[in-house]
């Protein structure tokens, strides 16, 4: 089902992405609406159907509401002025990533990085830039016909985990994970991107199920709160 194009109450961030942008490929199954994103890549990864596939947060997660935690190691952070992301880390999994910017079609469609590009990810301009106030949205493939893309590991995060999204102007905004759940890639929450008062991150990639033809059939989805700078 088609759906509404993304809004916000934010003026969205408004700076240019850097000059060298990597090109597009054909437009993902993405969707937007109401400040929620939805995610369906369609990708097919070889033998996936005959493999265990990338890891998944405990099934207790599924659909779970996520609720802003961590408010001690949150307390006295202020928000950065807006600034273009380059590159994100996430240790625990091996994540070393440049970041480059997606967003919207003319017809409203999300759109995503390369699927060739195995090692990239991307981030959502339309939203707040990661260490500003509000929630910044970071995407990437979970797989591509080569094989484990950038996010193949996300589901394997623990709470606490910590990940990184450097910044053009040097800085480097530290975020940590307060939660990981599972969604249907249909049905997205709308809290998943409601502002919660204070710098947010939610990194999202394909999960769940997987079908010739259909793809994936939910989210993965890290909740984070940034913690500090450097």
């Amino acid at each position: 089902m088609r759906l509404p194009q993304y809004t916000a109450d934010y003026d969205p961030y408004d700076a240019e992405p850097p000059e060298e942008r990597v090109g597009w490929g054909g437009k993902a199954a993405f969707a937007t609406m109401a400040g929620t994103v939805i995610l369906g890549v369609t990708i097919m990864l070889a033998g996936t159907e005959g493999q265990a596939g990338p890891p998944q947060p405990p099934g207790e997660r599924r659909q779970a509401h996520a609720t802003p935690g961590g408010e001690e190691s949150a307390a006295g952070i202020q928000p950065l002025p807006p600034a273009v992301p380059t590159w994100v880390s996430i240790p625990t999994i091996d994540v070393e990533a440049p970041l480059t910017g997606v967003g919207l079609d003319p017809d409203g469609w999300l759109e995503a990085p390369p699927e060739d590009i195995q090692n990239l990810a991307g981030w959502l301009q339309d939203a707040p830039a990661p260490g500003t106030r509000g929630t910044a949205v970071v995407v990437g493939h979970v797989d591509n016909a080569a094989g484990p893309a950038v996010f193949y590991g996300l589901g394997a995060l623990a709470v606490g985990d910590t990940v990184e999204v450097i910044r053009e102007d040097g800085i480097a905004a530290r975020f940590s994970v307060y939660d990981i759940a599972v969604f249907d890639k249909e049905s997205l929450p709308e809290y998943v991107y409601e502002d919660t008062g204070r710098p947010e991150l939610r990194v999202i990639t394909c999960g769940g199920s997987f079908e010739q033809g259909s793809g994936y059939s939910d989210n993965v989805v890290v909740f984070a709160h940034m913690t500090g700078r450097a």
